[in-house]
């Protein structure tokens, strides 16, 4: 065992860790006032249900020994073995990195049914979607061969794609995944004819801030060592979530007369999402064309919503699906060897075309996997619990009656004038 890269590894599982917390906030401020603890509840609880589900069994489904390159097996249940190890690092932190992982592609779903969604029925829908659609495209992209266990994944292991953090099952599943829940559930009421603002944007750029902050760890913390390809991972995230920030806000003032914060701190996780699986395989050219692209069509994918009248409350599908379509696609253009020799030569870097035929395959197997069984899912327990949360409750706000509690006290702000020495007085205060 390497006590440093092990210290490393735990590092950077923490900053994954935190990024569900910062996309609660995210989250959070963008939806209006009267929604906004059930929105950032919906983040917190997958860090308990899959936290649970992922200890006991799911960690072994995603990384035991495979059944046909489709799942593992149970030799790993409970992660209970202190010993074992994965290259240089025990296996016990690096399930605590994957968990992570799940955590954080869980709570991103939740933001396509912002504001009318019930906390038990999401409670139950998530604890099933890691088990059906998380866990086996985590086989798929990331159960390397000789790894954790002797046998891995088809997609990595058979087809060859490229993902070094969660380009497939992460980012195109969770868009895939939010586009399914959208539909079943239905758009929100009054939308789009009522104007549906983010109700704190300093909550949002906090969030953005503290996502942008772990995503070093979620990236860099993939090459499980410290060292060139961790550096490397480091640069090209730094490179690419810049670089869609300056495309973002110049298109947007471009199109709409002004930069906008909101845009902005969509335009960093929009480079972050779509450099997330190339970021270890890709120099910083290439991560700077990826982060321009970035910028550029997941702003113009927010507004095809509108003219095909899906309601995503919050852009899952534009900035995480179609993020992560540009990141695995680009791998089959940009990627180099140099930086990487366990990846491949891109198109651009006279790798021919094959490397970008299997990058397709992988989008299209983890798009059409995530969104046929979420749809499924969603539907099952709408028919059965109820998914939609009930017109008054969603029209009154969802906080109240789905969590007995508010986010601001508004009540204790009320004044009924000023009393002694100028006091302000609340009603009742006589």
């Amino acid at each position: 065992m390497d006590t440093g890269n092990t210290a490393y590894l735990l590092g950077s599982a923490a900053l994954v860790m935190l990024m569900t917390p910062g996309l609660a906030l995210f989250y959070g401020g963008m939806v209006r006032a009267k929604s906004v603890l059930n929105m950032m509840m919906m983040s917190i609880v997958c860090l308990g249900v899959i936290g649970l589900v992922w200890v006991v069994f799911g960690f072994s489904l995603a990384f035991g020994d495979s059944h046909g390159g489709v799942i593992g097996g149970f030799e790993l249940a409970g992660i209970t073995d202190p010993n074992a190890l994965v290259g240089d690092v025990p296996v016990q932190a690096f399930a605590m990195f994957q968990l992570m992982f799940a955590v954080i592609t869980g709570a991103l779903v939740s933001g396509a049914v912002a504001d009318r969604a019930r906390f038990r029925a999401w409670t139950l829908f998530v604890a099933v979607w890691v088990v059906v659609v998380y866990i086996p495209l985590a086989h798929w992209t990331f159960a390397v061969d000789g790894a954790v266990s002797q046998r891995g994944g088809w997609l990595v292991n058979t087809v060859g794609a490229l993902d070094f953090a969660g380009g497939a099952a992460v980012e195109v599943n969770s868009g895939a995944s939010a586009l399914a829940l959208a539909l079943v559930l239905g758009a929100r009421r009054g939308w789009p004819r009522e104007p549906m603002r983010p109700h704190n944007l300093p909550l949002v750029l906090l969030g953005a801030g503290l996502l942008w902050f772990g995503w070093f760890g979620f990236n860099a913390g993939s090459a499980l060592a410290a060292g060139a390809t961790a550096a490397n991972a480091f640069v090209t995230t730094m490179t690419a979530a810049s670089a869609a920030v300056v495309a973002w806000l110049l298109l947007e003032d471009r199109l709409d007369g002004r930069p906008t914060s909101l845009g902005a701190a969509s335009a960093a996780v929009a480079g972050l999402v779509a450099i997330t699986p190339a970021c270890g395989y890709v120099d910083t050219w290439g991560a700077l064309a990826i982060g321009v692209l970035a910028g550029l069509l997941c702003q113009l994918a927010i507004r095809l919503k509108y003219r095909f009248g899906y309601d995503d409350s919050l852009d899952v599908v534009a900035i995480h699906g179609i993020g992560g379509v540009i990141g695995m696609l680009m791998l089959g253009l940009v990627a180099t060897d140099a930086v990487n020799p366990a990846g491949a030569d891109g198109l651009f870097y006279g790798g021919g075309p094959a490397q970008l035929g299997r990058q397709a395959l992988s989008v299209l197997v983890a798009a059409v996997w995530a969104f046929g069984m979420t749809a499924l899912i969603a539907w099952v327990v709408s028919r059965t619990i109820g998914f939609r949360a009930a017109p008054d409750d969603e029209h009154g706000g969802i906080d109240e009656a789905e969590h007995a509690e508010t986010a601001y006290e508004f009540s204790t702000m009320r004044t009924a004038g000023r009393g002694p020495a100028g006091r302000i007085t609340e009603e009742g205060d006589r």
